[in-house]
């Protein structure tokens, strides 16, 4: 027991933070967080987070980043809405749209991998590319899908399982547990964990280092874009600032989960906690009787609190 524990350490102390807030907010606002309304809006809200950040964990785990996300979001949206408009077909304008994440997500990766530029640095570039070229071709104006509503893409995507359960919240779980198998049950998921922890060491082990971090980007651009068009379809509409004040949710959530910001250590489920942990601080604040302006202090908080223990477990477990 004491050894399985300490294994999943991470999982458990995030899992405990997450009930603790929630038992928390449900003190101090009953009347809000003991009823399903509110249940259901994160279930349609958190998912964009929670992919977004489940798409960076493996990025983060294999030592690199990417804050070009909100823009590949934005970007991809675009081409999903200017291609359903132009021809109809919502299954086409998917197809563009993954293709295009795939394809900025490839394009980061090179820069970064065969270039040699920095992550950060690369993709602050391309965040500013993508979003500039999104706004000129729409001149700025917003785009309406309101005949996408009954679709079936949209149904599939957004749509509402028995009246209730918001489809995106499934979507999300089944990429969890996809991203969770491919991390820690895959052999791409051990090269990034081995990449992350020393690429050096990696790269003497046979482990083809280039293929897994340009991989790695390309996976975070087809999420970006499957995030993108989430938010698009469920509010049939794309707007040219989407995307925009996703940056801190995703890397709250992301170290909240405890992955590692130094790579080689992290777990999907730990990042979609962290997604649903930030996804509600808002709500709950609000609840409480609190101004939204505590809203990022707190954000800020609970980042520097939770990498500075996660850093304290990480060192006490190497002396021991």
């Amino acid at each position: 027991m004491g050894a399985l524990l300490k294994r999943y350490r991470l999982q458990v102390l995030v899992s405990l933070a997450f009930a603790g807030l929630l038992l928390a907010f449900a003190i101090a606002s009953p009347r809000t967080f003991t009823g399903m309304r509110i249940y259901r809006s994160f279930m349609s809200t958190i998912p964009v987070t929670a992919v977004l950040a489940m798409g960076m964990t493996l990025l983060v785990v294999a030592g690199d980043m990417d804050l070009s996300f909100p823009s590949v979001a934005a970007a991809s949206a675009y081409l999903f809405a200017e291609v359903f408009v132009r021809t109809g077909s919502s299954w086409f304008a998917f197809g563009a749209a993954i293709l295009s994440g795939a394809f900025i997500g490839w394009t980061n990766g090179l820069i970064v991998v065969r270039i040699g530029v920095p992550s950060i640095i690369a993709t602050i570039g391309t965040q500013f590319f993508w979003r500039g070229l999104v706004l000129l071709l729409s001149d700025g104006v917003a785009v309406s899908l309101a005949s996408i509503r009954g679709n079936g893409l949209h149904s599939l995507l957004v749509g509402r399982l028995g009246g209730e359960i918001p489809a995106q919240f499934l979507w999300c779980l089944a990429i969890a547990l996809g991203l969770a198998l491919l991390l820690n049950r895959h052999a791409f998921g051990d090269s990034l964990l081995f990449v992350g922890d020393n690429r050096r060491a990696a790269a003497m082990m046979g482990i083809p280092v280039e293929r897994v971090r340009i991989l790695a980007f390309v996976l975070m651009g087809i999420l970006a874009a499957f995030a993108g068009m989430l938010s698009t379809l469920e509010l049939a509409n794309w707007w040219p600032t989407q995307g925009e004040g996703y940056m801190l949710l995703v890397f709250a959530s992301v170290f909240v989960g405890g992955t590692s910001a130094y790579g080689g250590e992290g777990t999907i489920y730990g990042s979609l906690i962290g997604a649903a942990i930030i996804g509600i601080i808002e709500a709950g604040i609000v609840s409480a009787g609190l101004a939204g302006f505590w809203t990022r202090l707190i954000y800020g908080l609970i980042i520097v609190v939770s990498v500075s223990i996660y850093t304290l477990m990480a060192r006490r477990t190497g002396t021991s």
